[in-house]
C-alpha cells in the first residue's frame, strides 16, 4: 500500500508536453466536435468574425471557434453564468478537448469571454444561429410548414427594491415617505409605510416605474406566482421535427397578440433563406423544406383576437388559434372580414386535425422551454439589456437545436442525457435476462413486482407472454 509520506517529492522544473497527463475524450463532446468539424463550423465563424478582430496589435484574443463552444457549454452542462463556464472549462479536460485549449495553455477566463461577447454583434449571432437551422434543414430535420409560437418569461438581472420613478427618480421607500407627508405623518415609521403600501391601489406600474440596472427590464408576474422583473422570450418552434426556428426577445410586459407578428415574421424569414440555400445548394436533389414557407400556424388562446386572426390570414397562412370564453353576443358590423377569419380559424381548431396541432404544441414548445431554460440553466438572465441577453440565448438555442441530431447518433441530446442511458440499457439488459431464465419458485414474487414496473420497456416479455 502505498502511502502520502512516499509519494511526496520535489516537483519537476521543466515537463515535456508529451508527458502531461491525459484523458479519452468524452464521447458526447466527441461526436459533437465531428458533427461541427464535417460542417465546417470553425471556418464559417471565422469568416463571419473577421471583422471584430484586428491582426497588428492586442493581446492573443479568444478565438470564435473556442468563444461560441464555451457559450453551448451553457446549455449542454446546464450552467447559467459566463463566469460558471469559465470554471467548468478550466476544470473539465473533456471540455478543453471539445473547445480545442491543449493543456499547456490557459483556459479564457470569464472576463475575456464577456468582453468578445460585446464586441460581436447580435446580427453575428444570429447568423452562428441560422447556419445551425442550415445544418437541420440539411438532414432532414426542419420543414418549416407547421409552425407553433409560444412565449414564456426570463427572471433578470435586477431586484424589484432598486426600481425608482420614471417621473421624479426617487426610489420606492422615498415614494412612500411623501405620500406619507401629503398624508399629514411627518416622520413616518416603517410600520406606517407598510400600511400605507397596502392600502394603495396598482402599486406597481411599467408607466410608472423603472428599473436603473437594466431598463429593458419590466414588472410581471412569473410562473411560481412571484412578481419580478423580468423579459419576454418568444420561440416559433417547428412543429414536425420540434427544432426552433425563430426567437425574439421583449419586454414582458407586452401582451402576446403585439408580439405575434414579430416572431412569426422573424420564423417566415428564416424558412425562405433555407429554402434559397438549399435551391443554392443541392438544386438536383428533393427539397426537405416547404417550398411554399410557413402554411400553418398553432398558438394557444392568449394569442387570440380578431384583428391577430385577420393579419395572419393576410399572411396566407392558416391560424389555429383557440378562443377565449366570450362574454356575451359578438356584434360584426362594419367587420365582415374580421368575423369571417375569426368563424374559419373556429372551424379549423374544432377539427380533428386542429386538436392534434394544439396537442404537439403544447408538447413541443413547453419541451424546448423546459430544456432550453430549466435544465439549460437560462431562467435567470446574467445579462443586462435585450441585445446581450439575445446573444446567449441564440447560441444558447442553437445549442439546443444541434442537440436534436446528437439524438439521432447518439440517442442522447445532452452529456447528462446519454449518462442516464446506460443505466436504462443495464436495466433492460437485466430485465431481459430475467425473462430468459425458467421460472424459479423462491424469486417469483420479486421477479413478477420488476417485470410488471418495466413491462412498456420489454416486448421480449410480452412475447413470452409474461
Amino acid at each position: 500500500m502505498g502511502t502520502r509520506k512516499q509519494r511526496e517529492k520535489q516537483a519537476e522544473l521543466w515537463i515535456a508536453h508529451t508527458e502531461l497527463a491525459g484523458a479519452p475524450s468524452h464521447p458526447f463532446y466527441q461526436k459533437l466536435n465531428e458533427l461541427l468539424e464535417a460542417e465546417g463550423f470553425d471556418e464559417f465563424v471565422e469568416g463571419r468574425c473577421s471583422k471584430f478582430y484586428a491582426t497588428t496589435y492586442g493581446r492573443p484574443s479568444l478565438t470564435p471557434g473556442i468563444y461560441f463552444r464555451s457559450l453551448r457549454i451553457g446549455y449542454f452542462e446546464g450552467i447559467d453564468s459566463e463566469r460558471g463556464m469559465a470554471w467548468r472549462l478550466a476544470d473539465s479536460l473533456a471540455l478543453r478537448g471539445f473547445v480545442g485549449i491543449a493543456l499547456d495553455e490557459s483556459t479564457p477566463d470569464p472576463s475575456t469571454i464577456s468582453r468578445t461577447r460585446r464586441l460581436i454583434d447580435v446580427e453575428t449571432h444570429g447568423e452562428v444561429f441560422a447556419w445551425v437551422l442550415g445544418v437541420l434543414a440539411s438532414r432532414g430535420l426542419l420543414r418549416g410548414k407547421r409552425i407553433g409560437i409560444d412565449a414564456t418569461t426570463l427572471e433578470a438581472n435586477a431586484a424589484m427594491r432598486s426600481i425608482v420613478r420614471r417621473d421624479t427618480g426617487a426610489n420606492y421607500e422615498e415614494f412612500l415617505r411623501e405620500l406619507a407627508k401629503a398624508s399629514g405623518l411627518e416622520t413616518p415609521t416603517r410600520e406606517d409605510l407598510a400600511q400605507l403600501d397596502r392600502k394603495r391601489k396598482k402599486r406597481m406600474s411599467n408607466q410608472e416605474w423603472a428599473s436603473p440596472a437594466d431598463p429593458d427590464a419590466r414588472i410581471a408576474k412569473m410562473k411560481d406566482g412571484r412578481t419580478h422583473l423580468a423579459h419576454k422570450a418568444e420561440h416559433a418552434v417547428d412543429l414536425d421535427t420540434g427544432a426552433v426556428v425563430a426567437v425574439t426577445l421583449q419586454g414582458a410586459d407586452q401582451g402576446d397578440t403585439a408580439t405575434l407578428d414579430g416572431t412569426l415574421r422573424e420564423a417566415g424569414i428564416a424558412v425562405a433563406e433555407l429554402i434559397g440555400q438549399e435551391a443554392k445548394l443541392r438544386p438536383d436533389e428533393a427539397p426537405k423544406v416547404n417550398l411554399n414557407g410557413i402554411e400553418e400556424l398553432v398558438a394557444d388562446k392568449g394569442y387570440h383576437s380578431g384583428a391577430v386572426v385577420e393579419r395572419v390570414k393576410s399572411y396566407e397562412v392558416r391560424s389555429y388559434l383557440p378562443e377565449k370564453r366570450q362574454k356575451g353576443r359578438r356584434h360584426w358590423q362594419g367587420r365582415r372580414a374580421e368575423q369571417q377569419a375569426v368563424y374559419e380559424n373556429r372551424r379549423r381548431v374544432r377539427a380533428k386535425y386542429g386538436k392534434s396541432l394544439l396537442r404537439r404544441r403544447g408538447e413541443l414548445i413547453e419541451r424546448s422551454f423546459a430544456h432550453c431554460y430549466e435544465t439549460g440553466g437560462m431562467r435567470r438572465t446574467h445579462r443586462r439589456g435585450h441585445k446581450n441577453i439575445l446573444k446567449r440565448q441564440l447560441i444558447h438555442i442553437g445549442a439546443f437545436n444541434l442537440s436534436l441530431i446528437l439524438r439521432g447518433l447518439l440517442g442522447a441530446g445532452t452529456p447528462r442525457e446519454w449518462k442516464n442511458r446506460r443505466g436504462v440499457l443495464i436495466l433492460r439488459l437485466f430485465l431481459w435476462l430475467m425473462c430468459s431464465h425458467k421460472s424459479n419458485s423462491s424469486l417469483e414474487p420479486a421477479r413478477t413486482a420488476v417485470l410488471d414496473a418495466s413491462r412498456p420497456f420489454n416486448p421480449r416479455c410480452r412475447v413470452l407472454g409474461i
